[in-house]
């Protein structure tokens, strides 16, 4: 049985019907180095207090799935060494064992289905694999299967985009675009891809939210939310990049959960940091986003019901 650890300051979120926001975890697990990890939690966390909203770092601790995370323990996660990426399936054997974990997208989801958080902001969604398209992320099913608010800012340029869309549409995934008609790439403020729909207000996100699930629909809304133009990397730039990292992961045999982290790692190294900085403005503006969606989802649920 998995058990939830919920922090107190979540407990005071929910008690108080305050807006709440879901973090994840793999991004200081196995996103970024030391000690740029940490620091990126308590920034998150800051601009969604910064908001009014209050965020829940989700990760496990010793089997314990924690939604929200205190100073401490955001440390200690941080600073783990045996800590294992944590998606939906690797749930049982982390409370089993009692390990530690890193959540995905997909995993974050689940903790949020279970702790009831409507809200989750994160950096890019898991996809379709490039020229392997057996390889799909978990992410995508659990955007199939668990209706609530995701901000990303698009997939993760290293994936298949066409596919990526391709399956959130048979999934009937709505992508909304904030603020633009084009599927952010990432990095990239464009793609060449569209998105469902577009919104340029929280309010207008949330108003479509509760219309796709009053239609009887089961699946996220997926807000892709393009990284702030003053620290995007043109695509036609970052193309390279990012065929030189899989050539190599192809060439190393890199596959399965190891690729992702090799893959933005790589990429980081070829751009000379350039892209780390990218990744964390969009992870903060996604967060920003999504403490103003969960704020206007708050209030208009004082009028209507989920």
């Amino acid at each position: 049985m998995i058990t939830l650890q919920r922090s107190r300051e979540f407990i005071r979120a929910t008690e108080g019907n305050a807006p709440v926001v879901a973090l994840e975890s793999t991004v200081l697990t196995h996103g970024l180095p030391r000690p740029q990890n940490l620091q990126l939690a308590h920034d998150m966390e800051g601009t969604v207090r910064g908001e009014n909203a209050i965020p829940a770092t989700i990760g496990f601790l010793d089997g314990y799935l924690h939604i929200g995370l205190n100073d401490d323990e955001l440390a200690r996660l941080a600073n783990e060494d045996n800590v294992l990426k944590a998606g939906p399936r690797d749930f049982a054997t982390i409370a089993a064992k009692k390990l530690c974990g890193g959540t995905t997208v997909a995993g974050t989801m689940l903790a949020c289905k279970h702790a009831g958080i409507r809200v989750f902001a994160t950096g890019g969604i898991g996809g379709v694999h490039r020229d392997a398209p057996f390889d799909i992320s978990a992410d995508l099913q659990a955007l199939a299967t668990i209706p609530m608010i995701v901000v990303c800012a698009g997939a993760k340029a290293i994936l298949d985009l066409p596919a990526t869309l391709e399956y959130l549409e048979t999934m009937s995934v709505p992508v909304l675009g904030f603020g633009t008609n084009e599927f952010p790439a990432f990095y990239s403020r464009e793609s060449g891809l569209d998105v469902s729909v577009r919104c340029d207000s929280p309010e207008e996100i949330v108003e479509l939210a509760r219309a796709h699930w009053n239609a009887g629909l089961q699946s996220a809304v997926l807000v892709a939310n393009p990284v702030p133009e003053a620290e995007a990397i043109p695509r036609a730039e970052m193309e390279p990049y990012i065929r030189q990292a899989n050539q190599e992961a192809h060439e190393q045999g890199i596959h399965g959960k190891d690729l992702t982290p090799f893959l933005l790692q790589r990429i980081t190294e070829l751009t000379r940091g350039k892209s780390m900085q990218t990744n964390l403005a969009l992870l903060l503006n996604n967060a920003r986003l999504a403490a103003r969606i969960a704020m206007s989802l708050h209030a208009s649920g004082r009028r209507k019901h989920i």
